[in-house]
């Protein structure tokens, strides 16, 4: 097993992202849409904080037995902001990092994706499922 692999080799390049000022409701669209379980938040260019669909259902689990679901999650996500619901003490990586770093980093914290950022800008985004896919390759 190679053991200076930059996660720049694994990570995804085509991050989607949602702007602070955009909804839940559209986080919640490009979560379904895209098939994707985290999404960082960016101000700009710059990245302010990281949703994950677990965010999601948090505040979306409502004792609502005869209720629609989606009416009742549109009217939950409607009473908070993208900006109180995304954990803003981010962890970021650099495109040079080693995927064992970044490994080390995701084993020890309690979160499951990481931003790579260069000279401040969002630059990609590795998974648990990236780093697994990666050492499995190796079977």
């Amino acid at each position: 097993m190679k053991k200076h692999v930059p996660i720049s080799s694994i990570m995804t390049t085509n991050v989607v992202k949602i702007n602070i000022s955009d909804d839940l409701t559209k986080a919640e669209h490009l979560f379904k849409k895209h098939h994707i379980r985290h999404i960082p938040v960016v101000s700009g260019n710059t990245i302010v904080g990281m949703l994950s669909y677990t965010d999601l259902l948090r505040i979306s689990f409502v004792d609502a037995v005869d209720e629609d679901a989606d009416v009742v999650d549109v009217t939950v996500y409607n009473m908070f902001t993208v900006e109180q619901v995304m954990t803003k003490k981010l962890v970021t990586i650099s495109p040079e990092t080693t995927i064992k770093e970044a490994a080390e980093i995701l084993a020890t914290h309690e979160f499951h994706a990481l931003p790579v950022v260069h000279d401040q800008l969002l630059v990609g985004i590795v998974t648990t499922t990236d780093v697994i896919k990666y050492l499995l390759s190796f079977y």
